[in-house]
């Protein structure tokens, strides 16, 4: 394991021989014989191919120990059923999961077949990493609602034999306050589950030691930098950020294959737990043998600190590796920074229009007490709101390190489609200093003009339904406007926009009339057709009003009359009944 920057942790001779000769072969399709380099990946075909270079502490589990244990060499033998595509195995006992988390599991691959559908991600490579991290939750010993019976802890992250991580949330989530420590049954480190967590169970928290959250703050680390986990490169590149390791990235591969073969569920609780780890031989401070059967410290109830500083968070593609851990008691850049100010002239205010990019680029200067700017300091961007909004690349968590001036620029900032105000902090990374802030507004798109497509009379009888749809092409600068939100009311006259109470009407989800009708949106041509209109028994000319942002707006002409014909001239404005109608402002 390389549990710091190219280091691995020790382990017996014979142990790491054995290992690394059943994953090659497992790795090679369970082809015998098939062997690599240490800094190699055997591909399904037998060829080596060089391991992606990943920062080593740009990962998810700071670098953890993880169980080694192996598959069987016999693969399951599926029979003809099947389970969301998987074939059934009831002849390997390692082929069963806990139900409880191998619906989680699945659950976040639905998920995240929904909101990413680019990522391609498989449940279970979710599985694998359940299974090496934590025996899929300690063998499932979950709780109905997805949360462990007791904490899963890894051990105490302080330079003994492990990557050197100081405390990032005050232990709230590991009980330690002096050095982090892996939690839960995908074994996130605090720093990195501060912007990675999830909701995966819809109790509104995102917690750790819950196997719905994790898994899906799992399935989202996984994909985010646009990776494609159906090409062997990315998907590669994904597991080494999650444990930069070798030795992890070719047993996460062995376990995915395994579990591809053939898998079934099994009651939660009932599931074995692995033997052997990769820190075997190593002192497990804080830790028993078993991770997680130890419940963290009491701690003060609160938030977590800001990310602590060993955790990169490799959200950005191409953004500066970090500076390495310096020895113990030697101040860092970081530790000489009193705040972070807006290098921008402009103020901390931007706004853009939904769906497109801010003209300005967001950032950041480190400064001392005494205004001197501090370079090599990580700040870490992060956006907080629903609008969303991201950086360029989809991800709302961005970490750059400041320049020889002081400055980090965070990566271009996209609008969302939903219009509102969101929130972006730039924090220092492993450091309680001051941070900035910006808000960021996004407004609706727009169209400053709207005509119909037809000139085609739209008349109705009392109690009738009109034939034709009303349908609008919204423009904006004379371009099509695409996506851009309408507003359709049946209006009392001209001179008085608010909403009629007789007269024609549209229908809502219960059939009952409506005759204001929000959230319409143009297509990608500007165009919107709007729900046919029925008319009451009121005959009468009355007046519908599209009006878009932006100031577009067209008035529409409708006649319900007895005598109503599809000849009618729609520049008519003379009514066959003298009934209440809209002109009339009933």
């Amino acid at each position: 394991m390389a549990a710091h920057k190219g280091r691995r942790l020790r382990k017996g001779a014979a142990t790491t021989a054995a290992a690394a000769l059943a994953v090659a072969a497992l790795s090679a399709s369970q082809a015998p014989g098939a062997t690599g380099a240490p800094d190699t990946l055997q591909t399904s075909a037998g060829q080596s191919s060089p391991v992606p270079d990943v920062p080593a502490d740009a990962n998810a589990t700071g670098n953890s120990p993880y169980y080694t244990d192996l598959p069987p060499l016999n693969s399951p033998l599926p029979s003809p059923s099947s389970t969301i595509g998987t074939p059934v195995s009831r002849g390997e006992g390692e082929a069963g999961i806990p139900a409880t988390v191998l619906d989680a599991y699945q659950k976040a691959e639905a998920e995240l077949r929904a909101s990413r559908p680019g990522c391609n991600l498989p449940w279970q490579l979710l599985a694998a990493i359940g299974k090496v991290e934590s025996g899929q939750a300690r063998g499932g010993r979950v709780t109905a609602d997805g949360t462990t019976v007791s904490p899963i802890i890894g051990p105490q992250l302080d330079g003994n034999g492990f990557a050197l991580i100081k405390d990032t949330d005050h232990g709230v989530y590991d009980g330690n306050s002096s050095y982090d420590q892996a939690i839960g049954p995908m074994q996130f480190i605090p720093s990195t589950w501060a912007w990675a967590g999830r909701d995966g169970n819809g109790d509104g928290k995102a917690d750790p030691n819950n196997v719905y959250d994790a898994a899906l703050a799992a399935g989202h680390y996984l994909c985010r930098n646009g990776w494609d986990l159906s090409t062997e490169s990315d998907l590669r590149s994904a597991i080494l950020s999650y444990n930069n390791s070798t030795d992890y990235l070719n047993l996460v591969l062995s376990w995915v294959d395994y579990y591809r073969k053939g898998t079934h569920s099994v009651a939660d609780g009932t599931g074995g737990i692995p033997g052997h780890r990769s820190d075997d031989g190593l002192p497990r401070t804080s830790m028993p043998a078993t991770p997680g059967t130890a419940s963290p410290k009491p701690s003060t109830p609160g938030k977590p600190s800001k990310p602590g500083k060993p955790s990169t968070d490799p959200s950005t593609p191409g953004s500066p590796s970090p500076e390495p851990t310096p020895p113990a008691g030697t101040p860092t850049p970081s530790d000489t920074v009193d705040h972070l100010v807006s290098p921008d002239l402009d103020g901390t205010e931007l706004s853009a229009i939904a769906g497109n990019a801010f003209e300005r680029r967001i950032g950041a200067r480190a400064v001392t007490k005494d205004g001197k700017s501090v370079a090599k300091v990580r700040v870490r961007f992060t956006i907080t709101g629903d609008t969303g909004a991201t950086f360029s690349g989809g991800e709302r968590v961005a970490t750059i390190a400041t320049d020889a001036k002081g400055t980090a620029l965070a990566p271009q900032l996209l609008a969302g489609e939903q219009a509102g105000t969101f929130k972006v902090t730039g924090t220092v990374v492993g450091h309680a200093a001051k941070g900035v802030g910006y808000t960021a507004t996004v407004t609706p798109r727009p169209a400053d003009k709207l005509v119909r497509t037809s000139d085609t009379a739209l008349t109705c009888t009392p109690g009738g339904e009109f034939a034709g749809q009303v349908q609008v092409k919204a423009t904006y600068k004379g371009a099509p406007a695409a996506k851009v939100g309408a507003t359709a009311t049946l209006i009392k006259s001209a001179a008085n926009p608010s909403a009629n109470i007789v007269g024609p009407y549209f229908k809502d989800a219960n059939g009952q009339p409506v005759r204001t009708l929000t959230g319409l949106t143009t297509d990608a041509d500007g165009v919107v057709t709007l729900p046919k209109l029925y008319a009451d028994l009121f005959s009468g000319t009355y007046l519908l009003r599209v009006t878009t942002p932006g100031g577009g707006s067209v008035t529409v002409e409708l006649k319900v009359s007895v005598l109503a014909t599809a000849s009618a001239s729609p520049s008519s404005s003379a009514s066959a009944d003298p009934s209440p109608s809209a002109s009339a402002g009933s």
